[in-house]
């Protein structure tokens, strides 16, 4: 099984968990919910979220995602899944804390538990 990780904000998780669905900013101003694979994850953690240290990451599996996938290629940084529609909770396969190291740098991606 090869998972997919979204970063949000341990708020925006437990806001999900009461919906019953999860739902980003990125969803109505982008069209969908910006993903990556594993191993991209730290390089768009230290891009978008540098400085941040109160973050989850969303180990998710694609294959249970009701909404369409589409990986696409963004210029200059490689082919990433985007989530086209709102994100079904069971799809969610573990959730780990995403933290900086005294600089606030990300450099060590949690392990799924």
């Amino acid at each position: 099984m090869t998972l997919i990780v979204h970063i949000t904000s341990p708020a925006q998780w437990l806001q999900a968990r009461q919906n019953g669905e999860y739902c980003c900013a990125s969803l109505l101003t982008d069209g969908f919910i910006h993903a990556s694979k594993p191993e991209q994850a730290i390089a768009v953690a230290n891009r978008f979220y540098s400085g941040q240290s109160d973050l989850v990451l969303l180990w998710i599996n694609p294959a249970r995602v009701r909404a369409e996938i589409r990986w696409e290629t963004v210029l200059d940084h490689g082919t990433f899944p985007h989530i086209y529609g709102r994100l079904n909770l069971d799809a969610v396969v573990g959730v780990t804390p995403f933290v900086t190291n005294a600089q606030g740098v990300f450099e060590v991606l949690p392990p799924l538990p």
